[in-house]
């Protein structure tokens, strides 16, 4: 099977086996922390034609990025050391973007919080029903792995979403291109964009990179809203 042909393949039995038997809180549980700590051990970079993850010199992209920037040393970190047991989790359901977030954001800025909700919305609906060269496609599920795996490397649990999904669809290569523009955007090569879903059109990949760029958003607002909120009570 070609790499678009596995991943339609994966999607669909995704879905029959979701119809035939949900995972278990526990389960669910289990998968997302698997998936958080495995999160910490991809490594952002270029990608080569092997893909092979490629080191980079911090000092040369901090150079590349210090005429835009005030402080180039200001950057993403992992929110949690290597090899920690217990990591720290943000559970979502404690604190949503739709139910707390976007109420506090609108009383802090008049009218932002509609603006921001319609924004994620689009971004997160956008689809042409299409995978390539296939129409008429649900691409429902693989919106939300993306959108998901980009708030499990924050470290933010939904509880109702089974992160064995994000395992199935997301491939080893396509993690790292994720983790690297989400976490370190000035390291995004041309060749890690060619090297994954390489027969997807570039207006579907365009809208991966919106799409994660709306969930890190998200998630940064979660983290400083809800600080806001501890405060404020």
């Amino acid at each position: 099977l070609s790499e678009l042909e596995a991943l339609m393949e994966r999607m669909k039995r995704l879905q029959e086996d979701k119809e035939d038997e949900e995972a278990s809180q526990e389960e669910m549980a289990t998968r997302f922390e698997k998936e958080k700590k495995e999160s910490l051990l991809v490594i952002s970079g270029g990608i080569c034609a092997f893909l092979f993850v490629l080191s980079f010199d911090d000092e040369i992209v901090s150079t590349d990025v210090s005429r835009y920037i005030e402080d180039p040393g200001f950057g993403y970190k992992d929110f949690a050391r290597r090899g920690e047991d217990h990591l720290p989790t943000f559970r979502a359901q404690d604190y949503t973007w739709e139910n707390h977030g976007f109420s506090l954001v609108n009383r802090l800025y008049s009218d932002i919080g509609h603006l921001l909700d319609e924004k994620f919305r689009m971004v997160y609906n956008l689809t042409y029903n299409t995978m390539a060269t296939h129409e008429d496609v649900d691409t429902t599920t693989l919106r939300r792995a993306l959108f998901n795996y980009v708030h499990c490397m924050y470290g933010i649990r939904y509880d109702d979403y089974d992160y064995g999904e994000v395992n199935q669809l997301l491939e080893r290569s396509l993690k790292v291109y994720i983790k690297t523009v989400t976490c370190y955007p000035e390291r995004t090569t041309k060749r890690m964009y060619d090297s994954y879903w390489r027969q997807f059109k570039h207006s579907e990949k365009v809208h991966v990179n919106l799409l994660l760029m709306e969930a890190r958003m998200q998630a940064e607002l979660l983290y400083a809203l809800r600080a806001i909120t501890r405060h404020l009570t």
